[in-house]
């Protein structure tokens, strides 16, 4: 197939974004969050593992350690029976420990505003930083996750593995206005019917738009 222009690919994410727009209007992060310190704790925790599970230990968790100033004097032994039931739980302990005691060291108890900041807290990659940078602190970012990874490859608008490469494939061809909007809702998309697997492309609203959807098949078996 020829390689799709530059103009061409812009206007097909234009229309994917619309798309988007009418199937996810209220697209928004799925962990369960007061505070910006809770989000930060809640999205270390989500790496491989499921918002579900995350959103069911952190009540507890957040109810003994509120603040980074409570959590920085847990040890991570003390940490982990309330997120035992999470994927590598005993390395998300010790992170998650780490963290706030550096915030408390370094930033007064508070999770800092600053990317570069964020970044350097233990357990914190793009990803993480993204997440607590667009849904604590209103700045835009694209958080790729496998979904968005996912969906980025299938669509082609990135050819890349490397999350941070597909995070500046996406930010090329959307508007800076509209990057957390579109990461909320790629997951959505990515959860609800652009499975990993078995992708639903007969019931995609995307699917007219996508390189990778698979034709409907007119025989009956």
């Amino acid at each position: 197939m020829p390689r799709e222009r530059v103009a061409d690919k812009r206007l097909r994410a234009e229309q994917v974004l619309a798309a988007l727009d009418q199937g996810y209007p209220a697209a928004a992060t799925e962990l369960a969050f007061g505070t910006p310190f809770e989000l930060l704790v809640a999205t270390i925790l989500s790496a491989q593992a499921t918002d579900v599970s995350v959103n069911a230990a952190t009540p507890a968790l957040f109810a003994a350690y509120p603040d980074a100033a409570a959590l920085s004097k847990a040890s991570a032994e003390q940490v982990e029976p309330f997120i035992k039931t999470i994927g590598l739980f005993r390395n998300k302990a010790k992170n998650i420990v780490a963290a706030a005691k550096r915030i408390v060291d370094l930033h007064g108890g508070e999770v800092p505003e600053d990317y570069d900041a964020l970044l350097a807290l233990p357990g914190v990659g793009r990803k993480t930083a993204n997440v607590v940078a667009s849904n604590a602190f209103g700045r835009p970012a694209i958080a790729v996750d496998t979904h968005v990874g996912r969906l980025a490859r299938r669509l082609k608008f990135s050819r890349h593995q490397d999350p941070n490469k597909v995070e500046k494939d996406l930010e090329k061809l959307f508007p800076q206005e509209r990057w957390t909007f579109l990461h909320h809702s790629l997951i959505l998309h990515g959860r609800r019917v652009c499975h990993a697997r078995s992708p639903t492309c007969n019931a995609c609203d995307l699917a007219a738009l996508c390189p990778s959807a698979e034709p409907e098949s007119d025989a009956m078996a």
